[in-house]
């Protein structure tokens, strides 16, 4: 389940599973792009040499600030915490991205 927060938001907030089994989040309001380009290494510093990354969470708002705001919430949680969050997310099936670039538990 995703929380889009909008029905057609603009903004968004995604989670992502690295190579190494650790998480990014980051704000974009493209997410199929954001998540083609750390994928080919020309994302966050962070995620360069974490490659492959899959893309296992998305929420959407409708303002830039909302959205900034819900990132840095999440990226303040303990991994505990972000597992909990996404056991209970998922990916629209709207996106249009390849299953190679979504974790298993998000198709």
């Amino acid at each position: 389940m995703t929380d889009l927060r909008t029905t057609d938001p603009d903004h968004f907030v995604y989670v992502l599973r690295c190579g190494d089994d650790t998480f990014y989040t980051g704000y974009t309001t493209d997410v199929e792009r954001r998540v083609r380009e750390h994928d080919a290494g020309e994302g966050a510093k962070y995620t360069r040499g974490r490659t492959p990354v899959r893309l296992v969470h998305v929420e959407g708002f409708a303002s830039q600030s909302a959205a900034m705001s819900r990132e840095y919430e999440i990226k303040q949680r303990s991994r505990a915490a972000k597992e909990r969050l996404l056991a209970d997310g998922g990916v629209p099936a709207t996106l249009d991205l390849p299953a190679s670039l979504l974790a298993d538990d998000a198709r």
